[in-house]
This record gives structure tokens, C-alpha cells and sequence, in this order.
């Protein structure tokens, strides 16, 4: 029985093996017709003449696509004839009024597109020719964006990857390649200062500087593939996307509504478009750096209503930095300074809805924000100056109490020394 069971096992161990080494040479065999099916990249790495964009990571690449799969052609010949055969479908390099249509081959196929991002939306294609690019390209007009003007033709990634050409950090020079160009700009009377403005704002700062992809860049104003410049009616719905609050208060103003009627561009007519820099409390008032003199003269309302907010939100302003003056010190002196630190945060929560306010154009609202913050600072003050008392207090009571210790010691020695006389 024993020899039985042995034989059994022998005869199962030896046809393991053969089926191991028949799966690896079967295996290896897929490998290799895989590398086979795409000779155009093989033939091109060989003879180094891969295209300068060219990067293995590339997203179709990865995804097993070969570059018959937008050049065309047989991509499983060794034979250039056969492989580049028109009969075979090869295109060559694309034109590039037909680069949109070639990507959307397979970009608006909802079918398709699920085997690789479900997510992913299909209309890129028809957003495209609603815009300013895809309008013109229509027209036969190449000097404009294309598909792979912006994403690559062959180092093509996802947008949340930080090498992508369209990831947030990378977008303001992807589109400075075209809108930097200063032929470009002269043929279309366009401004080729456009990014070194945006650099310089609040909002490239953030971007740029501090990599926070949180921060607009030219996409999330203008779009992605339907790239408009935002119009009269919807530029307030744009800054409106971020600041929600700001939006509304202006909308819904006497003066947001008077503008609309005249046309102006809402938000940019203050802030600017691409320079936008950090708003001050200076901006409102009646002061040269202030907005509202450039249309409102001394003696009218909207002058009176400037200076009226602008007062009321320098007098929060002021009583906070004196506050935070005052805490410094508690600080220091190792004193107390929670309820000092609460008391600031209402206040500057305070002064944020107040300048958020200042878009109602109402200085009776801003003065109903200014008011609990006012409150809260002097509160802040109040305690950091009892703190910085106390600390006082206790530092003239060790003083005290050290001269009267060191006296009784001095009296202490000359009782002591006279006995001993």
C-alpha cells in the first residue's frame, strides 16, 4: 500500500512539473507576442527616432495601446511597407483640424471609455467646438489649441498627476505656451503679459508659489475644453463658483444691479481679471487707493457710504491689533491667555464677515457685522490688560517680599554679631 501511495505521489509530482514548465514557456511565449504587437515602437527605439514627447508613463501606453491605435497601420509587421500600408489605415502624423475628431474616436465612446475610466466624461469633444479654439480650428485657423497642444501627444497623464502638463500647478504655463507667444498675441490683439499678471496675483501666488491646488488656475475661470471668456452676464457666477457670499451680496446690491445694466464686468471692474491682488480695507473708502473715488465724487451717497464702511471696519481693525498686542505680552509673561485667544477669534471672525459684507454696498450691514467684533477685541483687551495687572501685581509682591526677607536676614546678622561682641 505504502509503495502504491508513493508511486501515486511520483507519477502527481512529475506531472506538476511538466505543467509548471509548459504554463511558464506558454506565458512567456504571450509576453513576447505582446512586445511583438507593437513593432512601430520597437522599430523607432531601435533607430532612435522616437518623438521628442515621448515617455513610457504615457496614459495610452500604459493602458496597452499601441500607436496604430492613433496613427493607424498594421503595428504587428516587421515590414515598414506593410506596418505604414494605407490599406492598413496608417495616417501618419494627423492633420490637425482632424486631431479632435481622432481623439474622440475613442474619448466619446461611453462603451469604450468605461473599460478604462467609467468617470470620465464623453462630450470633450463637442465642448471643444463650443470654444473659442474649436470655433476657430472649424474655420481652418491651426493657430489654435488642439487636443495635443495642451495634453500631449505622447507623455499624456491624468490631471490629478503632478508631471501632467494639465495638473492645477501646470495649467497657467501649459496655456502661456500659446498666450505668452507674442506674435500670437500681436496677430489677435490678445495680452502676452497674461501669466506674469497671473504670477503676480493672489490667486498664482497660492497656485505657484504655495502649490495650493485649491487656488484657481485659467481653467477653473475660463473652462477646460469649452474655454470662453467669461461674458457680462456670467463673469459674477464665475468669481461666484469660490466666493459664494461675495456673489450674492453684490448681486443682489443697487449697484450690482445698476451695473448689469450698464454692462460692466462686475467683480473685475474692481478687482481686476488675471492681476487680482489681496484685498485690502483700503480698497473701500475714500482714500487715493480706494476704489470708490474713481466714480463717486466728495459729497455724494456712495462717497458718504464708502467712508462710512471704511471707518467702521478701521475701527474693528484697529482694536484687533491692539488686542493681539496685548496678548503677545500675556504671552510672554506666561500668563492666562484662553479666554483672551477666544475673545480674538470672534473678533476676527467678525471683521472677515464684515469685509464679505462690505458687497452689499450697505454700511448699516457692514456696522451690524463691525459691532459684536468690536465687542469681542475690547473684551480681548479688557482681559490681556488685567492678565498683564496681575502679572505686575505679582512680580511687585516678589519684590517685596524678597527686600523684606533680605532685610530680617541683614537684621538677623547684625543681632547675631552684636551677642557675639
Amino acid at each position: 500500500m505504502k509503495k502504491l501511495i508513493g508511486i501515486i505521489t511520483l507519477v502527481f509530482t512529475i506531472s506538476f512539473a511538466f505543467a509548471s514548465v509548459n504554463y511558464a514557456a506558454t506565458t512567456a511565449n504571450k509576453k513576447s507576442d505582446t512586445k511583438v504587437k507593437n513593432t512601430c515602437l520597437n522599430c523607432h527605439t531601435e533607430n532612435e527616432n522616437l518623438p521628442e514627447d515621448f515617455k513610457k508613463y504615457d496614459v495610452h501606453l500604459a493602458a496597452g495601446l499601441t500607436c496604430a491605435s492613433c496613427h493607424g497601420g498594421d503595428p504587428t509587421s516587421d515590414d515598414d511597407a506593410v506596418a505604414m500600408s494605407k490599406k492598413k489605415g496608417f495616417i501618419g502624423v494627423p492633420a490637425k483640424k482632424d486631431i479632435p475628431k481622432l481623439c474622440g474616436k475613442c474619448h466619446s465612446d461611453i462603451r469604450f471609455m468605461r473599460k478604462y475610466n467609467p468617470r470620465m466624461e464623453t462630450d470633450q469633444v463637442s465642448q471643444y467646438f463650443t470654444s473659442v479654439h474649436g470655433m476657430q480650428l472649424k474655420k481652418g485657423n491651426t493657430d489654435v489649441a488642439a487636443c495635443t497642444d495642451c495634453h500631449t501627444a505622447h507623455a499624456i497623464l491624468p490631471p490629478n498627476d503632478p508631471r501632467s502638463t494639465v495638473y492645477a500647478v501646470n495649467v497657467p504655463q501649459t496655456c502661456d505656451k500659446c498666450h505668452g507667444n507674442k506674435e500670437l498675441a500681436k496677430k489677435y490683439g490678445l495680452d502676452p503679459n497674461v501669466y506674469n499678471d497671473y504670477k503676480a496675483s493672489v490667486h498664482g501666488k497660492d497656485l505657484l508659489e504655495k502649490k495650493d491646488t485649491g487656488a484657481p488656475a485659467c481653467n477653473d475661470c475660463h473652462g477646460n475644453h469649452g474655454a470662453v471668456p467669461p461674458g457680462v452676464k456670467s463673469i459674477d457666477l464665475v468669481c461666484g463658483e469660490c466666493h459664494v457670499n461675495n456673489m450674492n451680496y453684490f448681486m443682489n446690491s443697487k449697484m450690482g444691479v445698476a451695473w448689469k445694466e450698464l454692462g460692466y464686468h462686475g467683480c473685475v471692474e474692481c478687482h481686476s481679471n488675471h492681476k487680482i491682488i489681496k484685498p485690502q480695507d483700503d480698497f473701500v473708502g475714500t482714500s487715493d487707493k480706494a476704489f470708490c473715488v474713481k466714480c463717486h465724487d466728495e459729497g455724494d451717497e456712495g462717497y458718504n457710504v464708502a467712508k462710512s464702511i471704511h471707518s467702521s471696519l478701521t475701527k474693528l481693525d484697529t482694536l484687533i491689533k491692539q488686542a493681539k498686542e496685548k496678548l503677545a505680552k500675556v504671552r510672554k509673561f506666561g500668563m492666562d491667555d484662553l479666554d483672551i485667544s477666544y475673545s480674538l477669534k470672534e473678533a476676527h471672525q467678525a471683521i472677515v464677515q464684515s469685509r464679505t459684507e462690505v458687497h452689499t454696498f450697505d454700511s448699516s450691514k457692514v456696522k451690524a457685522k463691525v459691532k459684536p467684533g468690536i465687542e469681542a477685541a475690547r473684551k480681548a483687551i479688557k482681559k490681556a490688560d488685567s492678565e498683564i495687572r496681575e502679572y505686575s501685581f505679582r512680580r511687585n509682591g516678589y519684590a517685596a517680599a524678597t527686600l523684606i526677607f533680605l532685610v530680617f536676614i541683614v537684621l538677623f546678622y547684625l543681632k547675631i554679631k552684636k551677642k557675639k561682641d
